[in-house]
């Protein structure tokens, strides 16, 4: 399964997932997108020379079993998290990506959703759903860490009667993102050179299309869980400041204000009150 890099030849969303060095997180990850991802959807696991032995046999045997059009690539050398994906991310040329972090648990329908999101508003570059390690997207609180949801199927069944508003993010969060290929490409890619860390490239990324006049959206009907938040390399946050002095400030206002709470309030109501599932459901929508 070693092979140089090479986007899967599809017209639709790709699934990536930049796959790390916890074997167990990376086995659970794998486990819950193919349950929540629709069939022959293309995902390409890209490693940086990052998988041992145990995750490569993860990997080996998730690709002969699962339903989804996967494929693996791994660097015989690691080049650093963000220089590998965004070499990963150029080869996907203007198909729209997700990243999907190697700790996450999408919960049901969340692709479909996330590409609706960016159907409905041209100007939207990045749709990023709820976690409960989402940062300004975190559910139920704010920039609050919460415990993996232990049904991610009746979230993902509260979150699809949520209105799809698509309201701004300061940024995009890591745990889960759909980019546009278009607006990505034009914005030049991830800077590699600058950071280190997946976390603040895509923060630096979003700030750039936004300067390009492009949004950065929640998508309010996805959900997808994570064991814990993304975080900066060492130099990170200094090159973020040092480019974007306002980010800090910005990024704490919106905290302090949380422009989304009716929303998450209105989540967590659907979710209390939510019914039996219906029979024969369609999980992918």
């Amino acid at each position: 399964m070693t092979k140089a890099a090479a986007a899967p030849a599809v017209v639709g969303p790709i699934v990536i997932v930049p796959v790390g060095t916890d074997d167990d997180a990376l086995d659970a990850c794998l486990a819950a997108l193919d349950a929540a991802t629709a069939p022959g959807t293309p995902v390409w696991l890209a490693d940086d020379a990052q998988a041992g032995p145990r995750g490569y046999a993860i990997i080996e045997r998730w690709i002969a079993r699962t339903a989804l059009k996967a494929d693996y690539t791994r660097r015989q050398r690691s080049v650093g998290e963000v220089a590998h994906l965004d070499e990963v991310l150029a080869a996907c040329g203007d198909a729209d990506v997700a990243v999907l972090a190697s700790d996450a648990f999408p919960a049901p329908g969340w692709l479909s959703r996330l590409s609706s999101a960016l159907a409905s508003d041209g100007a939207i570059a990045t749709a990023t759903p709820w976690s409960n390690a989402g940062e300004a997207a975190a559910w139920p609180r704010i920039g609050e860490i919460d415990p993996v949801p232990d049904d991610l199927e009746r979230i993902s069944r509260a979150a699809k009667a949520m209105p799809a508003l698509h309201p701004e993010l300061p940024a995009a969060v890591s745990h889960a993102v759909l980019l546009r290929g278009a607006a990505r490409r034009r914005a030049g890619g991830l800077d590699a050179t600058s950071y280190a860390s997946w976390y603040a490239a895509l923060i630096d990324l979003s700030l750039r299309l936004a300067g390009l006049g492009w949004r950065n959206a929640l998508c309010d009907t996805a959900f997808v869980a994570r064991r814990g938040e993304g975080g900066p390399f060492d130099g990170d946050m200094d090159a973020l400041a040092a480019r974007w002095p306002d980010w800090h400030a910005r990024l704490a206002n919106y905290l302090m204000q949380d422009p989304l709470r009716a929303s998450r309030v209105q989540l967590a109501s659907l979710l209390e009150h939510l019914g039996p599932p219906e029979p024969q459901r369609d999980l992918f929508v």
